[in-house]
């Protein structure tokens, strides 16, 4: 076989496509190779478990209350050693900011709601007017902190902090 122009550009062309084709594949190889195998439910569950609180204590809620949930001291300092430094100090931020916000919306427009701060409390027994009672364990909250409504009738309520002039209206006056 004779060397011709148009057998060196089909030639030249065949060469190309291949290494062009050899390239997306090796590519794609080792693309795959670094993706991280999945986060299993379990394993998940175990990165944003928060740790125990150091209390055992039950702080019983008797009327329409406005509950802030906070970690104790050393429930914090475990916080911050299983966390990344960039997560622990934009939680402890978000918790600063988005509680102190809502402080300032109750005060302003929910006077007469009663407001309850904790961090020594691992439960909070919540008595409805017709004496039902409901408990939380604020260890089983993924949250670090965190505003739980309630209103004395109703269920108790996690609270959108990002959004508490909604969530305030939205459940008090349903």
């Amino acid at each position: 076989m004779y060397i011709t122009p148009s057998n060196c550009r089909h030639l030249l062309s065949g060469l190309f496509l291949s290494l062009i084709y050899g390239s997306m594949i090796s590519c794609s190889q080792a693309a795959k190779k670094n993706i991280p195998a999945e986060i299993t439910p379990e394993l998940k569950d175990t990165i944003r478990r928060k740790p125990p609180g150091s209390f055992q204590d039950t702080l019983t809620i008797h009327y329409p209350s406005a509950v802030f949930y906070n970690p104790d001291s050393l429930q914090l300092q475990k916080i911050k050693e299983i966390s990344t430094k960039n997560d622990y100090e934009t939680d402890v931020h978000n918790c600063f900011y988005q509680m102190r916000n809502a402080r300032i919306v109750l005060k302003n427009y929910w006077p007469q709601i009663y407001k309850i701060e904790t961090s020594k409390n691992r439960y909070l027994l919540f008595v409805k007017a017709d004496k039902s009672k409901l408990v939380i364990d604020l260890d089983n909250k993924s949250d670090m902190c965190g505003l739980l409504l309630f209103d004395g009738k109703k269920e108790p309520e996690l609270a959108d902090m990002m959004n508490i002039e909604t969530a305030m209206g939205f459940y008090f006056n349903k």
